[in-house]
């Protein structure tokens, strides 16, 4: 089974010609150069793929859309708020690199060498990025910013953290 990865949603229509527009977290101003396909989550866990007709950067955080046979705005309306996937491969090549989406996948490396795995949701908020990881079967989530950060190792796949003490105590079974 492929690996999908959500990149943001549609959030609205634009035009008369079924555009729509796509709130991403790519982190860059992109025209989705070489994407043939995105899949829209339609219900939980069902990703349904249209073929992508045309694709123009509007700013560093949305793109104006336009998929194959939905050609009017009262087709384009039922996207809105709909969550948009692409297949990893994809992904790693439009995503930017400082983007902190890019890190998914990535392995979280505490300052004791312990490996608490990879990361597997990035949660942006306005004043920090939080890691979602699974440790010891429960949801776990690492605050990444500047007091944290001790480097990242792209080659590896690898983020290495500096945690306060006590942080991971409160999600350890």
């Amino acid at each position: 089974m492929e690996h999908y990865i959500q990149i943001g949603k549609f959030v609205a229509s634009f035009g008369l010609k079924g555009e729509l527009i796509l709130k991403h977290s790519l982190g860059k101003k992109t025209p989705l150069k070489g994407l043939e396909v995105l899949f829209v989550e339609e219900s939980k866990g069902a990703y349904i793929p249209y073929f992508v007709e045309s694709a123009k950067a509007k700013d560093d955080t949305e793109t104006f859309v336009k998929l194959e046979d939905i050609d009017t705005k009262e087709k384009a309306a039922r996207f809105q708020t709909k969550p948009v996937w692409f297949a990893d491969a994809d992904f790693r090549r439009l995503a930017g690199k400082d983007a902190p989406i890019s890190l998914l996948g990535y392995h979280i490396i505490t300052d004791e060498d312990e490996d608490l795995g990879p990361i597997v949701e990035i949660i942006e908020q306005p004043h920090q990025v939080l890691l979602k990881i699974m440790l010891d079967k429960n949801e776990a989530l690492i605050p990444l910013h500047a007091e944290t950060l001790d480097k990242i190792d792209r080659k590896e796949g690898k983020v290495f953290l500096i945690l306060p003490d006590g942080l991971l105590d409160i999600y350890r079974s």
